[in-house]
């Protein structure tokens, strides 16, 4: 499937970039296969007529590769929505889990879903499978469905299953749990002290639950001292081998969480955390804005993968998950013409109206 390491290396970044135009070096790398696909932020997102042009041309990238690319942006709803109006504007989850009615959660999932496959996406990075148990939590807090980790596992399923109906990859995050740090990862290294009886009866039962259930689950970079004391879960192979995929069973695809934040970045480096990550187990690795790092990263990997033959084994794994799970869903396809009907649908007005988020953009 792939014909050299470089390959590999290539498939298991997924970067972002700078502008509301995909850059000529970008377009040359996506269509080398020299990364996995991109990640749009709000820097890239402008009018829905920019963002259809914009996935046209990320398409057109890759229009000789033998599967599609990642096309992915974080549209969890609420205060993290990187698409704005007039796309379906959903509050934040809690809201959702507050209300406790799985077939809305699930409609939610799936009309959001609909609206980003009509502009040519393939995967949200939603939904939140955190329990929010810490008031002080600087970066999850609503966006969690709930502090009950049952509630937080039926919705988070249901909102999977609506995204998965569209065609939209969905993606459980942050495991183990990010619920109840009182430190943002983006900004610091957060530790978890809980027993493994603690983390069992709350942090991991809607991940557990969720298996089988969700295509994708992203790390957190927070370190868990009963399982790892030494390293961020995204880095740990107690984490992402032995305990989620040996002893919960989990078969779909792990990315990590942005390396660029300072959780890892700041203690390892970006090249050095890749390495780490796919060592630990992870498939899909996340450079969010630094081109430069993201190649840098490939060459690290390349190199690494070169000369050692165990470490080479990991990452042939880790791009082949990625190739098979981007084969599996349906191959999308550039916006039409005419996808602004598509997207302020009936249907669309009429669960803005039901969840009372319609109206001008919300704060």
């Amino acid at each position: 499937m792939f014909h050299s390491v470089a390959d590999a290396a290539g498939q298991v970044l997924v970067g972002g970039f700078a502008g509301k135009e995909l850059p000529f070096d970008l377009s040359q790398a996506l269509g080398r296969g020299e990364m996995g696909g991109v990640i749009l932020f709000k820097r890239n997102l402008g009018t829905l007529e920019e963002v259809a042009t914009l996935i046209r041309s990320i398409r057109a990238a890759c229009r000789d590769r033998e599967f599609a690319p990642w096309i992915a942006v974080d549209q969890e709803g609420g205060r993290v929505a990187r698409l704005g109006p007039p796309l379906l504007r959903l509050p934040p989850m809690r809201a959702l889990g507050d209300r406790d009615d799985a077939d809305l959660t699930e409609r939610a999932g799936r009309i959001l879903g609909q609206s980003l496959a009509t502009l040519g996406f393939n995967c949200n990075f939603a939904p939140v499978l955190d329990v929010d148990t810490n008031p002080q939590n600087p970066v999850i807090g609503d966006r969690a469905f709930s502090s009950d980790p049952h509630r937080v596992a039926t919705h988070g399923i249901a909102f999977a299953k609506g995204l998965g109906s569209a065609g939209i990859l969905a993606c459980g995050k942050h495991f183990p749990g990010h619920g109840d740090t009182d430190l943002d990862s983006h900004l610091a290294l957060p530790r978890l002290p809980h027993a493994m009886e603690r983390l069992e009866e709350v942090e991991l039962v809607p991940f557990r639950k969720a298996i089988g259930h969700v295509p994708t689950l992203m790390t957190a970079h927070v370190v868990f001292d009963a399982i790892d004391p030494s390293v961020p879960a995204t880095l740990s192979r107690a984490v992402i081998t032995d305990l989620l995929r040996t002893r919960m069973g989990y078969k779909g695809v792990i990315v990590s969480d942005d390396l660029e934040m300072k959780a890892v970045r700041d203690h390892w480096g970006i090249p050095d955390s890749a390495l780490r990550a796919i060592d630990a187990g992870c498939d899909t690795l996340l450079v969010c804005s630094d081109m430069a790092a993201l190649a840098e990263t490939r060459e690290h990997l390349t190199r690494t993968g070169e000369r050692d033959s165990t470490f080479r084994a990991k990452l042939l794994r880790a791009a082949t998950r990625n190739a098979e799970l981007l084969r599996s869903i349906p191959a999308g396809a550039a916006p039409g013409r005419d996808f602004m009907e598509q997207i302020r649908s009936p249907e669309v007005v009429e669960l803005e109206a039901e969840l009372g988020t319609a109206g001008p953009p919300m704060a």
